[in-house]
């Protein structure tokens, strides 16, 4: 199984205001884009467990044309806070970078897939 770094060509987060992060994930051919898209790892759901945020607060949007998914959460501090890690929300990407895609949601659901 591919990590999702590999399917890529770029894998960023950055603040979306002070108040919410954005990722971008732009990937390097439609086959990836889709296999991404198909396993659900990207989906709201798995954002929402990811980075412990209410599954009503992240937003996914597809953008085959340009073959890229970007999401949107709240910030689990805003920007500049005391509390802050990151400020400009340029590292919050990394627990998606190693993320493993599964070439068919099969795999993913533990139904085998036919030889």
């Amino acid at each position: 199984m591919p990590e999702l770094w590999q399917l890529t060509r770029l894998i960023r987060s950055k603040n979306a205001g002070p108040f919410e992060l954005t990722f971008d994930l732009i990937f390097k051919d439609r086959k990836s884009f889709d296999q991404v898209k198909t396993s659900g790892i990207v989906s709201a759901g798995a954002i929402s467990r990811l980075y412990r945020v209410p599954i009503d607060q992240v937003r996914v949007f597809e953008l085959p044309a340009i073959l890229a998914l970007k999401v949107s959460i709240p910030r689990p501090a805003f920007s500049g806070d005391i509390n802050d890690t990151d400020v400009y929300g340029g590292q919050f990407h990394s627990r998606l970078v190693r993320l493993l895609v599964p070439e068919d949601r099969r795999e993913q659901t533990g139904v085998p897939t036919p030889a």
